[in-house]
Protein backbone atom coordinates (compact mmCIF):
# COMPACT_ATOMS: atom_id res chain seq x y z
CA UNK A 1 0.00 0.00 0.00
CA UNK A 2 1.18 3.61 -0.99
CA UNK A 3 1.69 6.09 1.30
CA UNK A 4 1.15 8.54 -0.92
CA UNK A 5 -2.51 9.58 -3.05
CA UNK A 6 -2.31 9.67 -6.62
CA UNK A 7 -3.14 13.58 -6.79
CA UNK A 8 -1.60 15.87 -4.51
CA UNK A 9 -4.61 18.15 -2.21
CA UNK A 10 -2.10 21.08 -3.31
CA UNK A 11 -0.65 22.27 -6.40
CA UNK A 12 2.51 20.80 -7.19
CA UNK A 13 3.80 22.95 -9.96
CA UNK A 14 5.72 24.54 -7.46
CA UNK A 15 6.66 22.57 -4.80
CA UNK A 16 7.26 20.00 -6.97
CA UNK A 17 10.84 21.32 -8.02
CA UNK A 18 11.22 20.59 -4.15
CA UNK A 19 13.04 17.50 -3.81
CA UNK A 20 12.08 17.27 -0.14
CA UNK A 21 8.41 17.38 -0.21
CA UNK A 22 5.99 14.57 -0.07
CA UNK A 23 3.02 15.52 -0.93
CA UNK A 24 0.47 13.92 0.89
CA UNK A 25 2.43 11.32 3.12
CA UNK A 26 0.56 10.90 6.46
CA UNK A 27 1.77 12.24 9.95
CA UNK A 28 1.95 8.17 10.69
CA UNK A 29 4.32 7.07 7.56
CA UNK A 30 6.25 10.39 8.06
CA UNK A 31 7.07 9.30 11.59
CA UNK A 32 7.68 5.74 10.32
CA UNK A 33 9.82 6.88 7.23
CA UNK A 34 12.11 9.33 9.37
CA UNK A 35 12.49 6.62 12.44
CA UNK A 36 13.71 3.60 10.19
CA UNK A 37 15.73 5.53 7.19
CA UNK A 38 16.19 8.98 8.34
CA UNK A 39 18.80 10.06 11.30
CA UNK A 40 18.54 12.44 13.67
CA UNK A 41 17.93 16.36 11.97
CA UNK A 42 16.74 14.37 9.01
CA UNK A 43 13.81 16.23 7.71
CA UNK A 44 10.80 16.05 5.07
CA UNK A 45 7.76 18.65 4.09
CA UNK A 46 4.45 17.09 3.62
CA UNK A 47 0.71 18.48 3.06
CA UNK A 48 -1.22 18.74 6.62
CA UNK A 49 -4.80 17.98 6.89
CA UNK A 50 -5.20 22.13 8.32
CA UNK A 51 -6.34 22.72 4.48
CA UNK A 52 -5.30 24.58 1.56
CA UNK A 53 -1.75 26.14 1.95
CA UNK A 54 -1.09 24.09 4.98
CA UNK A 55 1.65 22.40 5.42
CA UNK A 56 3.66 20.36 8.31
CA UNK A 57 7.54 19.99 8.45
CA UNK A 58 8.55 16.48 10.08
CA UNK A 59 12.02 16.35 11.74
CA UNK A 60 13.68 13.32 13.37
CA UNK A 61 15.05 14.46 16.97
CA UNK A 62 16.85 11.55 18.28
CA UNK A 63 13.87 8.90 19.13
CA UNK A 64 11.13 11.07 18.32
CA UNK A 65 9.66 13.13 15.05
CA UNK A 66 8.54 16.72 15.66
CA UNK A 67 6.29 18.58 13.31
CA UNK A 68 6.31 22.25 12.76
CA UNK A 69 3.64 24.24 11.04
CA UNK A 70 4.70 26.41 7.38
CA UNK A 71 1.63 28.04 5.80
CA UNK A 72 1.66 29.57 2.19
CA UNK A 73 0.19 32.73 1.65
CA UNK A 74 -0.21 33.61 -2.06
CA UNK A 75 3.45 32.87 -3.39
CA UNK A 76 5.29 33.64 0.36
CA UNK A 77 5.44 30.93 2.58
CA UNK A 78 5.26 31.48 6.86
CA UNK A 79 7.56 28.88 9.20
CA UNK A 80 7.74 29.95 12.70
CA UNK A 81 8.24 34.07 13.30
CA UNK A 82 9.20 33.99 10.07
CA UNK A 83 7.96 34.97 6.19
CA UNK A 84 9.94 34.07 2.91
CA UNK A 85 8.86 36.03 -0.19
CA UNK A 86 9.48 33.04 -2.29
CA UNK A 87 10.11 28.88 -2.03
CA UNK A 88 13.18 29.85 -2.97
CA UNK A 89 14.16 31.99 -0.17
CA UNK A 90 12.24 29.26 2.16
CA UNK A 91 14.88 26.59 0.44
CA UNK A 92 17.50 28.67 1.08
CA UNK A 93 17.41 28.89 5.06
CA UNK A 94 17.41 24.95 5.38
CA UNK A 95 20.54 24.30 3.40
CA UNK A 96 21.96 26.92 5.58
CA UNK A 97 20.87 23.90 8.62
CA UNK A 98 18.81 26.27 10.93
CA UNK A 99 17.99 25.33 14.42
CA UNK A 100 14.62 24.83 15.78
CA UNK A 101 13.13 24.62 19.20
CA UNK A 102 10.44 22.36 20.45
CA UNK A 103 7.97 22.80 22.85
CA UNK A 104 9.67 20.50 24.94
CA UNK A 105 12.92 22.91 24.94
CA UNK A 106 14.71 20.49 22.63
CA UNK A 107 16.81 22.53 20.52
CA UNK A 108 17.10 20.47 16.71
CA UNK A 109 19.24 21.33 13.98
CA UNK A 110 17.80 20.52 10.52
CA UNK A 111 21.18 18.53 8.68
CA UNK A 112 19.22 16.64 6.15
CA UNK A 113 16.40 16.35 3.88
CA UNK A 114 15.04 13.26 3.69
CA UNK A 115 14.37 13.00 -0.66
CA UNK A 116 10.60 12.04 -2.26
CA UNK A 117 12.88 9.84 -4.67
CA UNK A 118 15.60 7.71 -3.67
CA UNK A 119 16.77 4.57 -4.95
CA UNK A 120 17.72 2.30 -1.50
CA UNK A 121 18.48 -1.09 -0.46
CA UNK A 122 15.61 -2.68 1.18
CA UNK A 123 17.74 -3.28 4.36
CA UNK A 124 20.72 -1.58 5.70
CA UNK A 125 21.73 -0.61 9.20
CA UNK A 126 22.51 3.30 9.05
CA UNK A 127 21.70 6.74 6.54
CA UNK A 128 23.92 9.13 5.75
CA UNK A 129 22.89 12.52 3.91
CA UNK A 130 24.93 15.16 5.18
CA UNK A 131 24.77 18.71 4.39
CA UNK A 132 27.70 20.82 5.58
CA UNK A 133 27.08 23.43 8.62
CA UNK A 134 27.65 26.45 6.64
CA UNK A 135 26.18 29.88 5.43
CA UNK A 136 25.70 31.34 1.45
CA UNK A 137 23.91 27.78 0.57
CA UNK A 138 21.41 26.97 -2.13
CA UNK A 139 18.93 24.30 -2.47
CA UNK A 140 21.54 22.79 -5.09
CA UNK A 141 24.07 22.20 -2.47
CA UNK A 142 21.03 19.72 -0.30
CA UNK A 143 19.73 16.44 -2.44
CA UNK A 144 21.91 16.33 -5.62
CA UNK A 145 25.30 16.37 -3.61
CA UNK A 146 24.18 13.98 -0.74
CA UNK A 147 26.45 10.89 -0.19
CA UNK A 148 24.45 7.97 -1.35
CA UNK A 149 22.08 6.69 1.59
CA UNK A 150 23.50 3.19 1.59
CA UNK A 151 26.02 3.09 3.68
CA UNK A 152 26.94 0.00 6.34
CA UNK A 153 29.66 -1.08 9.06
CA UNK A 154 30.50 -3.06 11.53
CA UNK A 155 32.10 -5.46 13.10
CA UNK A 156 32.87 -8.94 10.49
CA UNK A 157 35.31 -11.89 11.22
CA UNK A 158 37.68 -11.96 8.48
CA UNK A 159 39.95 -15.39 6.91
CA UNK A 160 43.88 -14.07 5.58
CA UNK A 161 45.20 -14.07 2.28
CA UNK A 162 47.91 -16.54 3.46
CA UNK A 163 47.56 -17.64 6.66
CA UNK A 164 44.11 -19.15 7.19
CA UNK A 165 43.46 -17.79 10.53
CA UNK A 166 40.25 -15.61 10.72
CA UNK A 167 40.13 -11.89 12.70
CA UNK A 168 37.89 -9.45 13.82
CA UNK A 169 38.07 -6.47 11.49
CA UNK A 170 35.79 -3.47 11.70
CA UNK A 171 34.63 -3.08 8.07
CA UNK A 172 32.56 0.41 6.54
CA UNK A 173 30.93 0.50 3.47
CA UNK A 174 30.39 3.75 1.74
CA UNK A 175 29.59 4.44 -1.77
CA UNK A 176 31.71 1.69 -3.95
CA UNK A 177 34.31 1.57 -1.18
CA UNK A 178 34.62 -1.58 1.21
CA UNK A 179 37.32 -0.48 3.95
CA UNK A 180 38.34 -2.91 6.75
CA UNK A 181 40.09 -1.39 9.43
CA UNK A 182 42.57 -3.44 12.71
CA UNK A 183 39.59 -1.96 15.19
CA UNK A 184 36.75 0.70 15.10
CA UNK A 185 38.91 3.65 16.78
CA UNK A 186 41.99 3.46 13.74
CA UNK A 187 41.80 5.93 11.06
CA UNK A 188 43.71 4.18 7.91
CA UNK A 189 42.47 1.02 6.61
CA UNK A 190 44.08 -2.23 5.72
CA UNK A 191 43.09 -2.36 2.55
CA UNK A 192 40.25 -0.35 0.59
CA UNK A 193 37.87 -2.67 -1.90
CA UNK A 194 36.80 -1.45 -5.01
CA UNK A 195 32.93 -2.87 -5.46
CA UNK A 196 33.91 -2.12 -9.77
CA UNK A 197 35.66 -5.15 -9.44
CA UNK A 198 33.80 -7.17 -7.33
CA UNK A 199 31.98 -9.77 -9.92
CA UNK A 200 29.51 -11.81 -7.07
CA UNK A 201 28.42 -11.99 -3.47
CA UNK A 202 26.65 -15.01 -1.82
CA UNK A 203 26.16 -16.81 1.28
CA UNK A 204 29.24 -19.41 1.23
CA UNK A 205 29.56 -23.35 2.70
CA UNK A 206 33.17 -23.86 1.97
CA UNK A 207 34.20 -22.73 5.00
CA UNK A 208 33.60 -24.57 8.89
CA UNK A 209 32.20 -21.66 10.20
CA UNK A 210 28.65 -20.61 10.43
CA UNK A 211 27.24 -17.24 8.99
CA UNK A 212 29.48 -16.86 6.30
CA UNK A 213 29.68 -15.20 3.00
CA UNK A 214 32.52 -14.54 0.48
CA UNK A 215 32.71 -11.23 -2.03
CA UNK A 216 34.30 -11.93 -5.69
CA UNK A 217 37.52 -10.16 -6.98
CA UNK A 218 40.13 -11.27 -9.91
CA UNK A 219 42.89 -11.67 -8.26
CA UNK A 220 40.80 -12.80 -4.35
CA UNK A 221 37.95 -14.34 -3.06
CA UNK A 222 37.20 -12.89 1.19
CA UNK A 223 35.69 -15.10 2.81
CA UNK A 224 33.73 -12.73 6.00
CA UNK A 225 31.74 -14.10 9.28
CA UNK A 226 28.72 -12.39 11.27
CA UNK A 227 27.57 -13.21 14.26
CA UNK A 228 23.96 -14.13 13.16
CA UNK A 229 22.31 -15.47 10.01
CA UNK A 230 20.48 -12.04 10.05
CA UNK A 231 23.37 -9.64 9.77
CA UNK A 232 25.00 -11.68 7.17
CA UNK A 233 21.83 -11.65 5.09
CA UNK A 234 21.91 -7.69 5.66
CA UNK A 235 25.61 -7.36 4.70
CA UNK A 236 24.80 -9.53 1.49
CA UNK A 237 21.59 -7.85 0.28
CA UNK A 238 23.77 -4.00 0.76
CA UNK A 239 26.36 -5.55 -1.12
CA UNK A 240 24.27 -6.86 -4.16
CA UNK A 241 22.32 -4.02 -4.37
CA UNK A 242 25.69 -1.80 -4.55
CA UNK A 243 26.45 -4.32 -7.41
CA UNK A 244 23.16 -3.97 -9.37
CA UNK A 245 23.77 -0.16 -8.96
CA UNK A 246 27.11 -0.64 -10.72
CA UNK A 247 25.84 -2.38 -13.43
CA UNK A 248 23.25 0.03 -13.92
CA UNK A 249 25.73 2.70 -14.40
CA UNK A 250 27.64 0.42 -16.86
Amino acid sequence: MSFYSDASSEDPSELETLGWYHYDLSRHAAEALLLSNGTDGSYLLRNSNDGPGCFALSVRAKDSVKHFHVTRRDNSYVFGFNEYATLQDFVNHFANQPLLGSDTGTLIVLKCPYPWRVEEPSIYESVRVHTALQSGRTENDLVPNAPSLGTKEGYLVKQGAIVKSWKQRWFTLNRYELKYFKDKMCEEPIRTLDLKACSAVQFDYSQDRVNCFCLVFPERTFYLCTKTGVEADEWIKILRWKLSQISKGR
